[in-house]
C-alpha cells in the first residue's frame, strides 16, 4: 500500500502562482508515475499532469501545459506541481495520484491506485 499526503493548496489571485506537493509513503518502491489530477464542483474529475517516477517522462493536459510543471524528488517520494499564470477555472480540489504498473494510460484516472485526501486551490478572479 501506499499513502500520500497532498499539501500547498490555498486561494491566490488570478496570475498568481501556487506550488503542491504530494508526500508518498509505503511501498513506494513499486510506484511507475505519479499524476495530479482536479475536480470542480459539479464538475468531473480531470487529468491534470503526470510524471513517471523513474524516467521523468512527463504528461499535461492542455488546459494547463506551458503554465504548469510536474516534477518529482526520488530521495524524498515527493511530486511536485508548479502552478503559474493561474486563473479562476483553476479552481478546484486536486488530488494526487500514484500507480503501480499497468497497462493503462497515465492520463487515465483508472490508471491509478492510490489516491491522496485532495488539497483545496482558489483562484480569485
Amino acid at each position: 500500500q501506499v499513502q500520500l499526503v497532498e499539501s500547498g493548496g490555498g486561494l491566490v489571485q488570478a496570475g498568481g502562482s501556487l506550488r503542491l506537493s504530494c508526500a508518498a509513503s509505503g511501498r513506494t518502491f513499486s510506484i511507475v508515475s505519479m499524476g495530479w489530477f482536479r475536480q470542480a464542483p459539479g464538475k468531473e474529475r480531470e487529468f491534470v499532469a503526470a510524471i513517471s517516477w523513474y524516467g521523468g517522462i512527463t504528461y499535461y493536459a492542455d488546459s494547463v501545459q506551458g503554465r504548469f510543471t510536474i516534477s518529482r524528488d526520488n530521495a524524498k517520494n515527493t511530486a511536485y506541481l508548479q502552478m503559474n499564470s493561474l486563473k479562476p477555472e483553476d479552481t478546484a480540489l486536486y488530488y494526487c495520484a500514484a500507480r503501480y504498473p499497468n497497462s493503462r494510460q497515465p492520463t487515465a484516472g483508472n490508471a491509478y491506485d492510490f489516491w491522496g485526501q485532495g488539497t483545496q486551490v482558489t483562484v480569485s478572479s
